[in-house]
């Protein structure tokens, strides 16, 4: 799913404050951004604009820099090898860098195909502006961020450095270290190329590189900050003004957290019996899904299996074509499930998973689409147990069943068919729109599928 990989790239420029809600930045934007021109350009076109700038770092902000730095390297035992460029950013050349650096490779064909793999997971509604989201979210409430490819921390100039700028400069400077040390692209593979084959691999790395960081700012606030930050931190929460994210669907808002939230979980098991060598430990074997994040006594020996889906194209016939084919995961499961069922029974449902793979093809002159998921749970217990969630899901989503045997289940809408099936220890769900296109897949699919 390109949106998980996409979101999990992106996310490691945001910080938390007190590890529960996303940093903020006074000088939130204003209008919804487009896609060109940017901010700047317009600046540029404008005759005799002058480009908006930022005024020179002054000596006390950059002497509460250095002393925070010093402060995080004895608090986490990892020391810089060299030092960390500091750039000043204005909210327009911050909506610029984001446009033109992090969404640069993401065209209006891909975020397309992500809301249209989206909705058919009951994710997303299928008209969701996915771009200009991601804009306006990450220029929303953004205090400075560390940049892995530039080694740099971007600051925002504009509203001083108090409480909540301190805070967010000693989480970014924590990711500034672990690039430090463990070089997070080529060393970690923490990059859009090995997160495109491998997102759940990803989404474990993302959650312990921000877990770590997480677990440091806090940290650093019980032992660095004064009174008067904490207050002013507090009094910040309190009037807390987010509407990009606040609008957005609770699945994005679910899914933003995860890795600082259940991060720190995890990240923090590890401390609590053996400080930051254990947390170092688990660099040199980093997690390897979502999973091991949600259950840290899975971490190390349960790796996900992975599964090897047909390529079903030609059951379908002619003027189909792949958009995507990935892993849902642990988390994602929750995610899905809990649109429709609560979450404690989501959650319940979703624990005994032990990988699957999906694949989603399009017809673009019909503007049909089509969906495959084939998931394997460690137990015939889990197979059930998921199985019973799933009919739940269906009914809330689809409406009664339109067929039920002891291995599978149907639902029909208007314009979807829907197909279940329980196998062995794994489950297939096939979504069409129509019971032709849903039996030509299953056809195409013998259950269960391989292992690599």
């Amino acid at each position: 799913m390109y949106t998980k990989r996409k979101l999990a790239l992106l996310c490691l420029m945001i910080a938390l404050v007190l590890a529960g809600g996303c940093t903020t930045f006074e000088d939130r934007p204003t209008a919804t951004p487009t896609r060109e021109p940017t901010p700047t350009e317009e600046q540029e076109q404008s005759e005799g604009a002058t480009v908006e700038s930022c005024p020179p770092m002054d000596a006390d902000t950059r002497a509460e820099m250095d002393s925070i730095e010093q402060q995080v390297m004895i608090l986490r035992g990892l020391q810089a090898t060299a030092p960390v460029a500091r750039t000043l950013l204005t909210q327009s050349q911050l909506r610029q860098r984001v446009s033109e650096d992090f969404l640069a490779e993401y065209s209006d064909e891909e975020a397309h195909d992500d809301v249209l793999v989206l909705s058919l997971f009951g994710l997303l509604p299928g008209d969701f502006d996915l771009w200009n989201f991601y804009v306006n979210l990450l220029t929303e409430q953004i205090a400075g961020f560390y940049d892995d490819t530039t080694e740099e921390m971007a600051v925002i100039c504009g509203s001083g450095f108090g409480a909540i700028e301190r805070i967010t400069y000693s989480h970014e400077f924590t990711h500034a270290l672990q690039d430090q040390t463990y070089d997070l692209e080529e060393g970690l593979g923490y990059d859009d190329d090995l997160c495109d084959l491998d997102s759940e691999r990803c989404a474990g790395l993302q959650a312990l590189i921000e877990g770590d960081a997480t677990l440091l700012e806090e940290q650093w606030m019980g032992m660095y900050a004064t009174q008067e930050d904490l207050m002013e931190a507090m009094e910040y929460i309190n009037n807390l003004d987010t509407p990009v994210y606040d609008s957005a669907p609770r699945f994005l808002r679910l899914d933003f957290l995860f890795p600082y939230q259940a991060g720190k979980n995890f990240v923090e098991t590890f401390f609590r019996d053996g400080g930051w060598a254990a947390v170092d430990a688990l660099y040199q074997e980093p997690p390897s899904s979502s999973e091991q994040i949600l259950h840290p006594e899975r971490y190390p020996g349960d790796d996900p299996v992975k599964l090897v889906l047909p390529d079903a194209l030609d059951a379908l016939g002619s003027g189909w074509r792949e958009i995507d084919a990935d892993t849902l995961g642990e988390w994602y499961t929750q995610l899905v499930l809990n649109e429709y069922i609560p979450k404690a029974e989501a959650a319940s449902a979703a624990a005994g998973w032990g990988g699957d793979a999906y694949r989603v093809y399009h017809n673009d002159s019909s503007g049909e689409d089509v969906l495959f998921l084939v998931m394997q749970w460690d137990t015939i217990k889990d197979v059930h147990e998921f199985s019973a969630a799933f009919n739940t899901y269906a009914q809330a989503r689809f409406g009664e069943r339109s067929s039920a045997s002891t291995y599978t289940s149907t639902w029909e809408t208007i314009d979807r068919y829907v197909y279940f099936e329980r196998n062995s220890n794994q489950t297939l769900w096939i979504l069409a729109p129509d019971s032709a296109a849903a039996d030509a897949l299953r056809e195409a699919i013998a259950l269960p599928v391989d292992q690599e």
